[in-house]
């Protein structure tokens, strides 16, 4: 896949897609309990470890924002998918970091999770977002929180979220609700 891959069909799209989906059913570890009482984690952590497997997911991952300038991942396993899907697509990552962990200036977020809340950082300077056109990657959506705050980031910046991305969907906790109106794709949604 690169910038100037040609359009495909649906049936290649949606082969593409099943392939990912099935390699994520077959290697995502559960944690019930983790990282507090009462929920229950996914690790993604065997998928990306197999090579058909990351690389099913970032293929996938890619033709969602063929055309974007930029991609975009969320602290920690979205800079692992962002680094596969910007070699894909031919454009540069940035890295979404956690509170703390860049010099300043920064632009910074706010944002509940399921259990606390935290904040999210990127460079306020030395990379010109203003009109870049992002697409935006983590692992799971859970509660939403995490994607919106990325998605303000990038609006405080100057910067248009062309599409957001996910490899595993917790539809039950209802994120979806709380992005705006970029198309949100994900591979697995439970």
């Amino acid at each position: 896949m690169s910038k100037h891959a040609a359009i495909e069909s649906d049936e290649v799209a949606a082969e593409r897609t099943t392939k990912a989906a099935e390699v994520v059913d077959r290697l995502t570890r559960w944690h019930d309990d983790f990282p507090t009482p009462g929920v229950r984690f996914a690790d993604l952590t065997p998928v990306f470890a197999d090579a058909e497997g990351f690389r099913a997911v970032v293929e996938c991952l890619a033709s969602c924002a063929p055309d974007a300038d930029l991609v975009a991942g969320v602290d920690a396993r979205g800079f692992l998918l962002g680094a596969g899907v910007a070699a894909s697509l031919g454009t540069g990552v940035l890295a979404i970091r956690k509170a703390g962990k860049l010099p300043p200036p920064v632009i910074s977020r706010e944002y509940s999770l399921e259990y606390g809340t935290a904040a999210l950082e990127i460079p306020a300077d030395g990379i010109d977002l203003s009109g870049r056109r992002i697409l935006l990657l983590d692992d799971v959506l859970a509660t939403g929180g995490t994607l919106a705050a990325a998605a303000e980031l990038f609006k405080q910046a100057g910067a248009e979220v062309a599409a957001a991305a996910v490899v595993l969907e917790l539809g039950f906790l209802g994120g979806r609700a709380r992005q705006g109106d970029y198309p949100l794709t994900s591979i697995v949604k439970l």
